[in-house]
């Protein structure tokens, strides 16, 4: 009898622990995909800040807060690889561009899924951006920019020059890495 009420015991408690274990999965699958990259500033310079990708109905929403960046436009990038190890951040590697595609705005049709333009920073150094890319994916496949790095330039991105845009050193850095959504 004691074995027979330990195993009625265990199978409620597998029960619930299943029942709890699929709402969870449930609960997830019907929040939106949040990813997130803490910036870090490259040796000799003083940035930090964080930048939001979160999934919508037709895009990724990309929310940038920087503060310590000099007065004007800075070149802003996804690049390949979520590394940013190095002094000067050149771990990270080129753009993210894995449809082989030119350089280009933001906006442009062929461009780098991680062309994110410029961001502009005000007289005291502080810079936000938000805007809706189409191309940036959080999901699994080629365009996922999970496991990459986010990278802020010294100079401004012409939005032209092959392959980098000519922005210049990268003063900050950060490796993009999955968020919990709210």
């Amino acid at each position: 009898m004691n074995s027979f009420r330990a195993s009625l015991i265990g199978l409620i408690f597998l029960s619930f622990a299943g029942f709890t274990a699929q709402a969870q999965t449930e609960e997830k699958s019907s929040a939106p995909l949040k990813a997130i990259a803490v910036l870090h500033p490259t040796a000799g310079n003083k940035l930090s800040g964080t930048v939001t990708f979160t999934e919508v109905a037709d895009g990724v929403q990309v929310q940038a807060e920087i503060t310590g960046l000099t007065p004007g436009n800075h070149g802003f990038h996804v690049h390949e690889f979520g590394d940013c190890s190095a002094a000067d951040a050149s771990s990270a590697g080129a753009h993210f561009n894995p449809t082989n595609k030119p350089h280009a705005g933001p906006d442009a049709v062929e461009r780098h899924v991680g062309d994110m333009g410029n961001v502009e920073a005000d007289a005291s150094g502080k810079a936000k951006l938000e805007y809706l890319d189409h191309q940036i994916s959080l999901t699994n496949d080629q365009q996922s920019v999970i496991g990459r790095s986010v990278v802020v330039h010294a100079k401004a991105d012409d939005l032209k020059s092959q392959p980098s845009g000519d922005s210049g050193a990268r003063v900050a850095c950060g490796v993009i890495g999955w968020a919990k959504s709210q």
